[in-house]
């Protein structure tokens, strides 16, 4: 699944299918596009769980994380 990485304040990251990253939760807002990745769950991709992270996606539309630690849940 192809993700788009935003970049928020401080080491909060954002992943979403939303190219736009309009999705993203406006707490952490302005966002920055930072890069894309090809996510798969039998794949190891440095820096996310791509396993928890695409759970995330599938569950709430994103998945957010701060200092590579996942904060999805604190922001639903």
């Amino acid at each position: 699944m192809l993700v788009y990485i935003f970049r928020g304040p401080g080491r909060v990251f954002g992943f979403t299918v939303d190219e736009a990253g309009a999705n993203l939760p406006a707490k952490f807002a302005p966002w920055v596009s930072f890069k894309s990745v090809e996510l798969s769950r039998d794949k190891p991709t440095p820096g996310v769980d791509s396993g928890e992270c695409l759970d995330d996606i599938e569950k709430y539309g994103f998945h957010i994380t701060d200092a590579h630690v996942r904060i999805t849940d604190k922001v639903v």
